[in-house]
């Protein structure tokens, strides 16, 4: 039997509401996008980690689609040292912000999609 594939332990994590990245010791740092072998150094050393789901609004754009309500595109610096593409739920579109603190939840999955990460606002969280 072959091993699972990264992105299926991903979403494995996921759909248990958890946000895991891989861990790099040769590298030594954090890896985002899951994948078969560290960047820069080639190695198949990647550890799967579980973040805290801690994060910062690296960037923000507002979508506003020709149907449908607009939202949200942001690129989110998780704790952990990686920088993710989500969005940011339960506040308006307009009112995401460069800095924002936020908190990783998961969107469950619909239909044949499997479940995604997103992130809420959150106050003082360290």
């Amino acid at each position: 039997m072959p091993p699972e594939s990264p992105l299926a332990t991903y979403n494995a994590h996921l759909e248990r509401g958890e946000l895991a990245y891989q861990f790099s010791p040769s590298l030594g740092a954090a890896v985002f996008y899951p994948r078969v072998i560290a960047p820069k150094t080639g190695k198949a050393d990647l550890e799967w980690r579980i973040s805290k789901g801690l994060g910062t609004v690296h960037s923000t754009t507002v979508v506003h689609p020709q149907k449908g309500e607009p939202f949200n595109v942001a690129l989110i610096d998780v704790d952990e040292g990686f920088r993710m593409m989500s969005r940011v739920e339960d506040v308006a579109p307009t009112a995401v912000a460069i800095g924002m603190r936020v908190k990783f939840r998961t969107h469950p999955a619909e239909g044949d999609e499997f479940p995604y990460a997103v992130f809420t606002p959150v106050e003082n969280a360290q």
